[in-house]
């Protein structure tokens, strides 16, 4: 039991990292454009994360039983799992790089769950239909798909909201529009926030609910006394309280220590106005949203880089610092590669100490 409690406490921490690493993306336009101060957008993110996490649980179920084989999951497998995203998220947040924190939790546990599983490819759910619902899952359809087209979608997306933005408002006055996209754009941050929480926050509900249901599945939480008679989970599930603290641990970290990604994000990228942090947040909000409904693990990150980018894209295509962009794009295409290699050794390490 011991283990478990240290696994959920492991993946609160994740949870935490994640809060200062991406919730961050959520908040960032808002500050560059001096919209909101940084404690009113903390409170801001972190209120509407909240919700956001309590609204669905399609992308938590995907993370738990949609992406591996779960015969070949135990509780070192989702330690390790957890480690690797750990250490990915701490090495591209101390460079200032917006990574997908999603993709390293989804690296780490294909990586160890494939070092469970002696390097049987198999074990990974690379493909799937369900033959009664014909709904297609798996790390094909729920993952590289849309880690190739969420970008696409935001940054097109991006580029076309900002477009038709510029003809409609073309000849408003700029203190004008400055003071109606200054409103606007506190509430294309709350709906950036409540997507974030909507689709990140459930990826740690679903490595803790993974936890309990393993626990319980192998016998180790039966014999609970009364006051932590709530961890036993025979049957999957996602607790309200597992949604409440990732909520909470998520906008704790983000009002901790979000400010190398909020400077790239909110200035090294693009110079913002208010109308630009509008479209890009909305813009990208309207793609994780969607992506939430359907399960997809999406990166937050990657869709509001691409969105900010289209956005800016609109003055002049020299008005998007593409060497940084750059530096970025590295840094994704890397994440889930990587992860599973730091993952895959971590749980081999593991099993050759006999843990």
């Amino acid at each position: 039991m011991t283990f478990i409690i240290l696994l959920i406490l492991v993946a609160l921490l994740f949870e935490y990292i994640n809060g200062f690493h991406d919730a961050a993306n959520a908040i960032a336009t808002s500050v560059a454009t001096k919209v909101l101060t940084a404690k009113q957008a903390v409170t801001l993110g972190a209120m509407f994360n909240l919700l956001g996490a309590l609204a669905g649980t399609a992308v938590a179920t995907t993370i738990a039983s949609g992406l591996v084989d779960g015969t070949f999951v135990n509780l070192t497998t989702i330690f390790c799992a957890l480690l690797s995203a750990i250490l990915w998220n701490l090495i591209t947040w101390w460079f200032g790089l917006p990574s997908s924190s999603s993709h390293a939790l989804i690296g780490g546990l294909c990586g160890s769950a494939l070092a469970t599983a002696a390097g049987n490819w198999h074990v990974i759910k690379w493909a799937v239909t369900d033959p009664v619902t014909h709904k297609t899952a798996g790390l094909l359809y729920k993952v590289v798909i849309p880690m190739l087209v969420s970008p696409v979608c935001g940054c097109v997306g991006g580029f076309l909201f900002m477009g038709l933005m510029i003809v409609i408002f073309r000849r408003m006055h700029t203190n004008t529009l400055n003071l109606i996209f200054g409103k606007a754009q506190v509430g294309s941050a709350a709906w950036m926030s409540f997507s974030h929480g909507l689709n990140d926050a459930q990826k740690t509900m679903g490595i803790i609910a993974l936890t309990l249901f393993t626990g319980s599945k192998s016998g180790m939480l039966d014999h609970l006394p009364g006051w932590l008679a709530f961890l036993h989970t025979p049957t999957f599930e996602i607790h309200v309280w597992v949604k409440v603290a990732c909520a909470v641990v998520m906008g704790t970290g983000s009002a901790a220590g979000g400010w190398r990604i909020i400077k790239t994000m909110g200035s090294k990228l693009v110079r913002l106005q208010t109308i630009h942090g509008f479209a890009a947040q909305t813009t990208a909000a309207s793609v994780i949203s969607i992506a939430s409904w359907w399960g997809m693990p999406l990166s937050t990150t990657h869709v509001i880089s691409t969105s900010i980018m289209g956005v800016g894209a609109t003055k002049r295509l020299s008005a998007v610092r593409w060497k940084m962009m750059g530096r970025i794009v590295v840094a994704w295409v890397l994440t889930l590669p990587l992860t599973m290699i730091v993952g895959y050794a971590l749980m081999w390490g593991c099993m050759k100490l006999g843990w």
